[in-house]
């Protein structure tokens, strides 16, 4: 699986909008991680993707709490933060295992700090600071994470964007 796609030098707007989009293509369920510096934007990009599939109230950080969960209909979604996780270990009594089915879909945050704990991902968004602007690099990580690539690549040319 080497699918990927970059954006450069987008602005907050196109970032939320890039979200917004792939919040239509993704399937019910699947596991998304959000990679990059402190203040890259992976919590506007969180927050965007997550009221986009139907969250109708705040949606909090999990910086403190690690993980923030909402319910949309039969979808469970999970937003994670493993910023202070000082170790994989510490997933454990998160219980992580227990919030993954069917009808989940994982927002992880500082996936690397949960290597070999965390589930297996079916993309990965890497934002990188541009200035005051923002890179984003998406890879697909397996089928699924392909299949939402190329459906995003389209409903976003269509949208004006490319």
């Amino acid at each position: 699986m080497n699918s990927s796609k970059a954006w450069e030098c987008i602005d907050e707007a196109a970032l939320t909008q890039l979200a917004e989009t792939l919040a239509g293509v993704i399937e019910a369920d699947g596991v998304i991680l959000l990679e990059g510096d402190l203040g890259a934007g992976k919590t506007t990009f969180a927050r965007a993707l997550l009221s986009a599939r139907g969250v109708g109230e705040r949606i909090k950080s999990p910086t403190y709490s690690l993980i923030e969960s909402y319910r949309v209909d039969d979808l469970s979604m999970h937003h994670l933060d493993l910023y202070r996780i000082a170790h994989p270990d510490e997933l454990e009594w998160l219980g992580l295992a227990d919030l993954l089915g069917s009808s989940s879909l994982v927002l992880i945050e500082w996936p690397e700090r949960g290597l070999g704990a965390i589930p297996p991902a079916d993309l990965c968004i890497r934002l990188d600071h541009a200035g005051e602007r923002r890179n984003a690099m998406m890879k697909a990580l397996s089928a699924r994470g392909q299949e939402w690539l190329g459906n995003l690549e389209d409903r976003f040319k269509e949208s004006g964007n490319s």
